[in-house]
């Protein structure tokens, strides 16, 4: 990646690292502007970082069973299939 790509990556990393522990934020939270941008950095890194809190803007999963599963793990809630992105979500 270029150095401006690197300084992105660098600041969506630092936003999935920020939200805490039963909740969750969009990929458009953690990359206003080209949330795809931040699934290309989570797909890409091999760091350690809270994945299974992001999740697409209408609150259905990316990852599916194993997403879910940490999720309700820390007390997230669901409605049916989708994070109750109302309570859930943090700005």
């Amino acid at each position: 990646m270029a150095h401006g790509s690197d300084d992105r990556a660098a600041d969506v990393l630092r936003r999935i690292r920020e939200v805490p522990e039963g909740f969750v934020r969009s990929y458009g939270d953690v990359s206003p502007g080209a949330p795809r941008f931040a699934g290309t950095v989570l797909s890409s890194t091999p760091e350690d970082v809270p994945w299974w809190r992001i999740v697409r803007a209408d609150g259905s999963l990316a990852k599916g069973a194993r997403q879910r599963a940490l999720l309700e793990a820390e007390g997230v809630p669901f409605r049916g299939e989708r994070v109750d992105m109302h309570a859930a979500r943090i700005p």
